[in-house]
């Protein structure tokens, strides 16, 4: 396990100051605000630790509802909505400087046997076979106006290993393409066996690339190039089967619509021996800059 995922690990690592009530930190981010995939990532632990253990997740529900700032802790407050004989649903709200940035609802189950199909995976080669971040990202150096974007770009990624399948929204930059893109993900060293624990990892990684697909349809290069502002809007999650987030997972996204300032993407994300592990839905917004 490298120094960053044990970082990340420590900041999901949330400190309890009082019953239902936990208090989180961050770390930098490519944008001056908190990154969103945290922010949920954190909300779900502090749900889950409000849960019996042998309910696990299978949803959430999410609204980013202000820019997080980096620089002060967030408050995490845990409401119990409701304990079931198979469900139990909490209801998480996020605080900075007095006011709500982030709100989730989540929702776990008891296992129990039920009906069972799944849409097949699609081919996507060996994510052995593909480039690091850190192989591939100095590659496209000249693309940024600031050179050292290309640095904090791979130590952002640096506690997980993420590999495009095809050239990323700002390595085609003027090139529209079809709306799809690929990405096989992992955390960067083993993990314990704590299916919360997996499912969080899962939630931070799925807001880093989803709205790719959105840039791909209109040759865009995205934030980090500039020829687009935006942020995470909502978020939903479906967890379907176990999964593992230190085992390669192919994260398979798309975008059906862009329109009003928003686009919308949508994934599914498999493991490597092609079960269907979760469904993921983002809309967020997307503005072409004014001149």
């Amino acid at each position: 396990m490298n120094e960053s995922l044990e970082s990340l690990l420590d900041l999901l690592d949330l400190e309890q100051i009082e019953q239902d009530i936990f208090r989180g930190t961050s770390r930098p981010s490519l944008v001056p605000r908190v990154f969103g995939g945290q922010v949920a990532a954190q909300a779900l632990v502090a749900a889950g630790r409000t849960v019996p253990e042998d309910r696990t997740a299978h949803s959430l529900h999410a609204y980013f509802l202000r820019p997080g700032d980096p620089g002060a802790p967030i408050v995490y407050t845990v409401d119990r909505i409701r304990d079931g004989r198979s469900f139990t649903t909490r209801r998480v709200v996020a605080v900075q400087h007095g006011h709500p940035i982030f709100h989730l609802s989540a929702s776990f189950q008891t296992y129990e046997e039920g009906l069972d199909h799944q849409a097949a995976m699609p081919h996507a080669p060996d994510p052995e076979s593909l480039p690091t971040a850190a192989e591939m990202l100095p590659r496209y150096r000249d693309i940024f106006s600031d050179p050292g974007v290309v640095d904090r770009m791979i130590e952002a990624r640096s506690a997980v290993d993420l590999r495009y399948v095809d050239t990323p929204p700002w390595g085609s930059v003027g090139e529209p393409r079809e709306p799809r893109s690929q990405v096989w993900f992992r955390t960067q060293g083993k993990l314990a066996d704590d299916p919360l624990l997996h499912v969080c990892l899962a939630t931070y990684v799925s807001d880093m690339t989803l709205l790719d697909s959105v840039l791909l349809a209109h040759g865009r290069g995205g934030w980090t190039v500039g020829d687009v502002v935006g942020a995470s809007l909502d978020h939903a999650m479906w967890f379907h089967r176990p999964f593992r987030a230190d085992e390669w997972l192919l994260y398979d996204q798309e975008s059906p619509s862009a329109h009003g300032g928003r686009g919308l993407g949508q994934a599914r994300i498999y493991t490597a021996d092609g079960r269907l592990a979760i469904s993921v839905i983002q809309e967020g917004v997307v503005r072409v800059p004014r001149s």
